[in-house]
C-alpha cells in the first residue's frame, strides 16, 4: 500500500476525527498533514498482520496528544510566573522569571528534553519512544541537562535552600538574569 492509496482511503475519516478533538480548523488541517508526513516515513515498516486502520487511528492520536503538550509548554512559559503560589517568596518568582532565559542558554537537545519531560506532561519514557532511544539514555541526557540548568542557576544567583530544596532566599550576582 502506497501513502497516496492511504491518503485517498482515509484523509476525510482523519479529518474529522482530528476537528472532533481540536477546535481549529486550520491547526486540524496542519496536524493531518503531520499524520500523514509520519504515515508516509513509517509506513515501510508495516508488518503484513497489522491493522491498517487502526495503526493509522494511533499515530492520529498520537499527534493530537502531542500537540496539546505543545500548546501546554508554550502557555506555561508564557505564565512560569503563575505557576508559583502568590504566598511564594519575591526570590522564588524571581527566580521564575529567569528559568526560561536559562533554559534557552541550554543546547537545543537539552531544552526539547527539558521542555516535554520536566516542564510539560510527557514522561521520560514517552519521550525514549519518541525518539527510538533507550529509557535509561533519556534518563542521564535529563540529568545532566538539569545539572547543567542549575550550574546556571548558581552561577547568576546565590540561593538558600531549606533540607527538602525549597529555595528560601536568593541574590542575584553580578550578572545579568
Amino acid at each position: 500500500m502506497t501513502t497516496e492509496h492511504v491518503w485517498n482511503d482515509f484523509k476525510g475519516e482523519l479529518f474529522g476525527f482530528i476537528k472532533s478533538r481540536i477546535n481549529d480548523h486550520e491547526l486540524a488541517e496542519d496536524l493531518l498533514q503531520e499524520v500523514f508526513i509520519k504515515i508516509h516515513m513509517n509506513l515501510k515498516g508495516l508488518t503484513e498482520g497489522t491493522n491498517l486502520a487502526s495503526w493509522i487511528y494511533r499515530i492520529t492520536r498520537n499527534t493530537i496528544i502531542d500537540s496539546y503538550r505543545k500548546k501546554k509548554w508554550v502557555v506555561y512559559q508564557e505564565t512560569i510566573e503563575e505557576k508559583f503560589p502568590e504566598e511564594s517568596t519575591e526570590s522564588t518568582q524571581d527566580l521564575s522569571k529567569c528559568l526560561t532565559s536559562f533554559v534557552k542558554e541550554l543546547s537545543e537537545k537539552d531544552q526539547d528534553l527539558l521542555n516535554k519531560t520536566a516542564f510539560g506532561s510527557m514522561s521520560q519514557k514517552e519521550y525514549a519512544a519518541s525518539l527510538n532511544l533507550g529509557y535509561s539514555a533519556v534518563k542521564s541526557r535529563s540529568q545532566r541537562a538539569k545539572e547543567k540548568l542549575k550550574n546556571l542557576f548558581v552561577a547568576c544567583c546565590a540561593i538558600q535552600t531549606d533540607t527538602y530544596g525549597n529555595v528560601l532566599d536568593a541574590d542575584e550576582k553580578d550578572c545579568d538574569c
